[in-house]
C-alpha cells in the first residue's frame, strides 16, 4: 500500500456544493484504480465558514489545510456576506489560504475540447484542440507591493501601489515555467512589458538566463499588450505562457475565454514542496446554485490536475480527461456549453448527471 496522501475537500458556497462531491467521487474512483492511497476530509471556508465560525477562514481548516497533500476547493464568495467589510468577506478565505500554503505558481490551463470547438466566439480552426497553460506567479507584484493605499497630497487624493519583484521570486516561477514546458511542447514565452518597466527588465533578465539550464526548451519574450492580441489572433502559436501577478492575472482571463465557458476550465496553485490547491476557474453563480444546472468538469478537470501535480499519478489525470472527452464526444452538455443551435446532436444534462456519465467512462477505461 503507497504512502497515504490527505486531500482537504472545501465545497465552499453556492454550486461548489454541488460541483465538488461530484468530483470526489471521481477523485476517489480514480485513486483506488491507480493505487493511490488517499483521504479525503471535509472542511468549512467562506461564506459558510462566516455562518458556522464567525471568520472566512477558521484555524482549523488552515492548520487541516497545511497537513495535506492537496486542497479541492469550490467556490467562494455571494449576494449574502456583499456587504461585508472587505477583510472579512468570503474571498479572503481564499487569500488566506494562498498565504497560509505558500502558494506561488498559478496554473491556469486553456483547454478546448474538440467537441466544445463550436462553443468559442472565434473560428473553430484557429481553437479546436486548443491547449495553452498559463504559469501565472502569485504572491509577488503590484497586488502586494508596498507602500499601497490611498493618500490625500497638495489637497487631493492619490492612489498608490508599489509593482516590485526580487529575483529569487521570478527565478523561482520561470523554473516552474521551464520544468512544464519540458513535458509539454517545449516552447515557453515569457511575458513582461521590459520597454517600460524596470521591474519587467529584470524579469526578462533572470528568465532568459535559466534558459541554459534548459536546452530543450525555445524560450521567446513578448510584450503583455501584443500578447493579449496574439492570444485572440492564433493561439495555438502558445505552448507555455510564464507571466508576473497582475499580467497573468489579465491574460489568464482572455484565454479563458477562447474556449468558450468558464465552466470546463480548471486551475493549480502549487507550492514548492507540490502541495497544490485546486479549483475550477468558475465562481460561486448563486444564480443557478441548488438547481443541478452547474457544469461540474472544471471541477473535474481540476480532479485531473491534482492527480498530474500533486499525486504524482498521470495515469489517473490522463484518464479522467480522456472521460470527459468521451462524454463530450457523445454530445452530453450542461446548458452553459449547450450549443444553441444543436438540433437534436446534443443531450441536455445537470450536473449530478454529467458526473454519473464521466464516472462510467473512467470505470470503462481503468
Amino acid at each position: 500500500m503507497s504512502e497515504q496522501k490527505d486531500i482537504l475537500v472545501l465545497p465552499g458556497d453556492g454550486i461548489g456544493t454541488e460541483v465538488v462531491p461530484v468530483a470526489c467521487r471521481v477523485l476517489e474512483y480514480a485513486a483506488s484504480r491507480c493505487g493511490v492511497n488517499v483521504r479525503l476530509q471535509e472542511g468549512l471556508v467562506g461564506g459558510n465558514a462566516i455562518d458556522a465560525a464567525g471568520t472566512p477562514l477558521p484555524p482549523d481548516t488552515l492548520q487541516m489545510a497545511q497537513s495535506s497533500r492537496a486542497v479541492l476547493l469550490g467556490a467562494v464568495g455571494g449576494p449574502k456576506w456583499d456587504d461585508l467589510p472587505t477583510l472579512e468577506r468570503p474571498e479572503r478565505g481564499l487569500l488566506g489560504l494562498r498565504a497560509g500554503l505558500s502558494l506561488f505558481a498559478n496554473l491556469r490551463p486553456a483547454l478546448l475540447f474538440a467537441p466544445l470547438a463550436q462553443a468559442s466566439s472565434l473560428k473553430q480552426e484557429l481553437v479546436s484542440d486548443l491547449d495553452i497553460l498559463i504559469v501565472r506567479e502569485l504572491t509577488g507584484g503590484i497586488y502586494f507591493g508596498e507602500p499601497r493605499g490611498i493618500e490625500v497630497v497638495d489637497n487631493e487624493r492619490r492612489g498608490v501601489n508599489t509593482y516590485v519583484y526580487s529575483e529569487h521570486e521570478i527565478e523561482r516561477i520561470a523554473r516552474v515555467a521551464f520544468e512544464l514546458a519540458e513535458l509539454r511542447q517545449g516552447r515557453l514565452c515569457s511575458v513582461d512589458k521590459a520597454n517600460v518597466l524596470e521591474v519587467t527588465q529584470l524579469w526578462r533578465e533572470v528568465v532568459s538566463q535559466l534558459a541554459a539550464e534548459y536546452p530543450s526548451v525555445e524560450l521567446s519574450h513578448m510584450y503583455v499588450d501584443n500578447a493579449g492580441m496574439q492570444l485572440v489572433r492564433a493561439p495555438k502559436q502558445f505552448d507555455v505562457l510564464v507571466t508576473g501577478n497582475m499580467f497573468g492575472d489579465i491574460l489568464s482571463d482572455v484565454a479563458a475565454m477562447l474556449t468558450g465557458s468558464l465552466g470546463m476550465l480548471p486551475s493549480a496553485s502549487l507550492a514548492s514542496d507540490g502541495t497544490g490547491m485546486y479549483e475550477p476557474v468558475h465562481g460561486s453563480a448563486p444564480d443557478i446554485a441548488g438547481q443541478d444546472k452547474a457544469n461540474p468538469l472544471a471541477t473535474i478537470l481540476s480532479v485531473a490536475m491534482m492527480f498530474r501535480y500533486s499525486l504524482d499519478s498521470p495515469d489517473a489525470a490522463d484518464a479522467i480527461e480522456g472521460a470527459v472527452n468521451a462524454v463530450l464526444a457523445e454530445g452530453f452538455r450542461t446548458m452553459d456549453i449547450m450549443p444553441a443551435d444543436s438540433q437534436g446532436t446534443s443531450s441536455l444534462v445537470g450536473t449530478q448527471e454529467m458526473g454519473d456519465l464521466v464516472l462510467g467512462k473512467l470505470e470503462a477505461s481503468l
